[in-house]
Formats: C-alpha cells, structure tokens, sequence
C-alpha cells in the first residue's frame, strides 16, 4: 500500500539533501506531484494476475498466440531509474484463451513494481503458465535502461534482451524460431 505521507516527507529529504530548498515556489508541490505520480507507476503493486487471466474463452484449437511489441515502462530497483521497451509474448492454449489486452495488462502488473527486468520477464512467463495452463509459454523483453543510458557507463541505444520459456518452448528450437520469425513480421 502506498504511503502518500511518506513519499512526501522521502521527497522533502531528497530536495534537501541535493542542496536544494524544498519551500522554493517550483519545488513547494513537488512532494504531493510525485506521491500522486508513484499512484500510477507503481500501480503492479496492487495487482494480481489471477485476477486480470480470469475471464478465458473456449477454443477448438491449440496454434500459437502471440501478442507482440507490448510497450512498458518500469522502474528498476537498483538505481531507481526508469526502463522501457518491448514485451513479446507466446502461448499455446489448451482449451482457453484470453482476451489479447490482458497479455498487456498482465506485463503492467510487473512493469508497474521496483523491478528487474530478468524477473519481470520470468514473473510474466510463470504467471501465464500458472493461470492459463497452456502447452508452453514464451515471452522476450527488450528494454533500454536509463541506468546505463544517463548515468554510469552512458551508453545511449543499447538494449538487454531476456527470454523466458515454458512448457513447449522450452526445449524445442524449432517452436522457438517459429517464434522470433513470427515477431519480425
């Protein structure tokens, strides 16, 4: 649960400890701005993924779902600097599917948390596996973080590339290729 108080005072510290002065006329909001702000990119904190893949259709068949270039931001929990990029996701339903927003939604659920892009990638693919019950799961993250891009070793445009697969994916190259062919149309 978010604790809009002390965000604000955490905010106040902050503004002071850069040297700044928390009761200058552009700073006197800022505590309340960015408490109201973490409402919204911190939102995954409240959400379960249960509850957004509840909701399945029936389907005769079992070919492969995929639902590609699922824009996200995230915050990661080292630096507290933002990342963003693209989520591509692949499932084989077995009997089920579900509606293709709550593939984006479910990326939400972990994006919007103090994350790593590796766990946010395997928390997608295992969530999917745990509630849909699919033949196999894949899912590939590339984000560009601003912890390498601003700050640090300043390299701006360069990409990290993670990969989680489940089930059939798992160890069949050929379903994998299919895959990657299938995100580059």
């Amino acid at each position: 649960m978010i604790d809009d108080e002390k965000i604000k005072e955490g905010v106040r510290l902050l503004i002071e400890g850069i040297g700044e002065d928390p009761d200058r006329e552009g700073l006197l909001d800022t505590p309340d701005r960015i408490a109201r702000m973490y409402h919204e990119i911190y939102a995954g904190m409240d959400m379960k993924p249960e509850d957004i893949l509840a909701k399945r259709f029936k389907v005769d068949n079992s070919e492969i779902v995929i639902e590609k270039d699922i824009t996200f931001y995230s915050t990661c929990e080292h630096h507290m600097l933002p990342f963003f990029g693209k989520v591509h996701i692949a499932y084989i339903p077995k009997g089920e599917v579900v509606g293709i927003s709550k593939l984006a939604r479910v990326v939400e659920v972990y994006a919007r948390r103090l994350q790593i892009q590796e766990q946010m990638t395997s928390q997608i693919a295992d969530a999917l596996e745990e509630c849909l019950k699919p033949e196999g799961v894949m899912v590939v993250v590339s984000a560009e973080h601003t912890c390498m891009t601003m700050r640090g070793i300043k390299k701006p445009g360069s990409k990290t590339v993670t990969m989680a697969t489940r089930g059939a994916f798992s160890d069949n190259e050929k379903l994998q290729n299919r895959f990657f062919d299938l995100i580059k149309a």
